[in-house]
């Protein structure tokens, strides 16, 4: 169950995610931090490892778009 919330977080992180790709728009990425990282939590309570694995892919992009392209 754990991983299944876990993943549902990382899918709602995401889309927003995306959108910060554009110029002018990465001061979202601060709003979007905590996100992935209770998604994390979350993925790492659960025996799976899809939920886990999408937060840590959502939170190490939106890291790099804040440190490397802003």
């Amino acid at each position: 169950m754990f991983n299944l919330i876990s993943f549902l977080i990382g899918l709602v992180a995401i889309v927003p995610l995306l959108f910060t790709l554009l110029p002018h728009l990465w001061w979202v990425n601060w709003l979007l931090l905590p996100v992935p990282i209770v998604g994390l939590i979350f993925g790492l309570i659960s025996r799976g490892t899809a939920g886990r694995n999408l937060n840590l892919i959502v939170l190490i992009i939106a890291i790099l778009r804040l440190t490397i392209w802003h």
